[in-house]
């Protein structure tokens, strides 16, 4: 046998075993894909929240801005929401994750949540009587909060209802940290957690999770590989193959036949999706264009959007006085910022739409855009330059399948040697977008061919549905062919026993 016949002999050994240790996880991904097209791992929004928000009512709130950061000892440069907790108005200084609270109806600082407090804000959320729910508290991950960092939230109690409801909330922040329903899990089992490998075993350690999606998946694309040199190989254009008598391309009959033709049609597709399913976990050292300098350029722009906020100029127009000329609006939370140097409040009403409240003016229902404009440009002016303009479309580094994502937007571009590009959202000057050139890899070889994000394909459903539905399913098939070949493969094996 010469040394070429040696070497297919060999290719087509390896593909095949390879194939029966793949070709179920192959085929999992591909069936799992379909499902994630349309339900996401269930999670907590800041939409979710507030939907659930009571109305902040301008008659309990008594206790000023500057007052509440004076109980709170906290630097009024900090950011400041007035919010809600467990029914009550309540300035949170700093982060979510771990704010200072004091209460805007009493001055009251919140040192530590009670016990009793958690169960009413689990009941709120849900909509259920705590009488009737199953509470345990968790001190290790489960399926639904592998993506919680359990410092952070901990204690964290689990309250279930027999509708199907399950809260997670945070004894430490009074947040709902994870919400799910019957139909969320059963959303996730078939779609998010078979296809990201997402089983808590595994998923909880993460790096080793890590290393398994890796490798499965590198491992995916070499195997891809070899099945289309094996095929190219097989394949005549001139049909010197006979099969049913008649003249055919193909050498090969029932299943593996249909293997083939199938692997010829759609192998390149399984080969990209492999692979770039595998960039999903960043397996590569990133080679990060520019450096600090460059960065603190892109900095400096989105900080210009906001200025650090003097809680004094908020005294001539009070919380209480904002939320009555918002009247009859249904006001949720209200950030109190500033914009061009000028103290607003920034109100998220009902239905996660916004409202601006300026100190000095009427409320608006949106900022100024030739002043926002303005500052923008001078922004990127003072770092080098670019240019600012409107954006009243998706374009191919911001998009969204689903049009959550607003429009239109400022669009940013800097010049810098990252040539990154900022998603401003006029109504709240809010950065909701940001692409630079060392993400590339993540925009086009994940995002592009994982999932096919391409502004052509986003602006005319259903035609992405039908694209990505019809290379699925065409995964689907060639995982399905392998794993009966594999089947055959290993049940022969079986019964030709050890000698064999």
């Amino acid at each position: 046998m010469s040394d070429l016949g040696t070497g297919r002999q060999s290719i087509i050994f390896v593909h095949r075993w390879l194939g029966v240790v793949l070709s179920l996880l192959f085929l999992l991904w591909f069936l799992s894909g379909i499902a994630l097209m349309y339900w996401d791992f269930p999670s907590v929004r800041d939409r979710d929240r507030l939907d659930r928000a009571p109305r902040l009512d301008p008659s309990t709130i008594r206790i000023s801005p500057s007052e509440a950061a004076a109980r709170a000892s906290r630097d009024l440069g900090a950011p400041v929401v007035l919010s809600t907790l467990d029914g009550r108005p309540a300035y949170l200084f700093g982060s979510r994750r771990q704010p200072t609270i004091v209460y805007a109806d009493t001055g009251e600082l919140q040192h530590e949540l009670s016990r009793v407090m958690v169960d009413r804000i689990a009941s709120a959320w849900s909509g259920q009587p705590l009488a009737v729910a199953h509470v345990v508290t968790r001190n290790d991950v489960d399926q639904w909060t592998l993506h919680v960092r359990l410092a952070d939230v901990t204690p964290l109690w689990k309250y279930s209802w027999a509708d199907g409801q399950q809260v997670y909330v945070s004894q430490k922040t009074g947040e709902v940290v994870q919400y799910t329903t019957t139909n969320s899990r059963w959303g996730a089992y078939v779609g998010a957690i078979p296809h990201w490998l997402y089983f808590t075993p595994l998923r909880k350690h993460g790096r080793a999770w890590s290393r398994v999606v890796i490798w499965s998946s590198g491992v995916g694309t070499a195997t891809a590989i070899l099945g289309i040199a094996i095929a190219a190989w097989a394949y005549s254009p001139g049909k010197r193959y006979r099969h049913n008598g008649l003249a055919t391309a193909v050498p090969y009959r029932g299943w593996k036949r249909w293997h083939t033709i199938i692997g010829l049609v759609s192998g390149a597709g399984a080969v990209t999706w492999a692979f770039s399913g595998m960039l999903s976990m960043d397996p590569f050292p990133a080679q990060r264009a520019g450096g600090s300098d460059e960065r603190s350029v892109e900095t400096a722009v989105v900080r210009s959007l906001r200025g650090r906020v003097a809680l004094s100029a908020f005294a001539s127009k009070p919380p209480d006085d904002a939320l009555r000329q918002l009247a009859p609006l249904t006001v949720k939370e209200l950030e109190l910022t500033s914009f061009a140097n000028e103290p607003i409040y920034l109100a998220t009403v009902a239905g996660n739409e916004t409202r601006v409240v300026p100190v000095r003016g009427a409320p608006q229902p949106e900022l100024d855009r030739q002043t926002l404009v303005n500052v923008l440009e001078q922004a990127v002016q003072a770092g080098g330059g670019g240019d600012v303009s409107v954006l009243e479309q998706y374009d191919r580094y911001y998009l969204d399948r689903r049009g959550v994502l607003p429009l239109p937007v400022l669009l940013a571009r800097l010049n810098d040697p990252r040539r990154t590009r900022l998603y401003v959202d006029p109504k709240t000057a809010r950065l909701v977008g940001r692409y630079s050139s060392d993400r590339w890899v993540n925009r086009w070889l994940y995002h592009g061919l994982h999932s096919l994000e391409f502004p052509w394909l986003y602006a005319h459903r259903p035609l992405w549905d039908v694209v990505m539905l019809t290379c699925m399913v065409a995964g689907a098939a060639l995982s399905l062919t392998a794993l009966v070949l594999a089947s055959k493969v290993v049940t022969r094996k079986l019964r030709a026993g050890p000698a064999a």
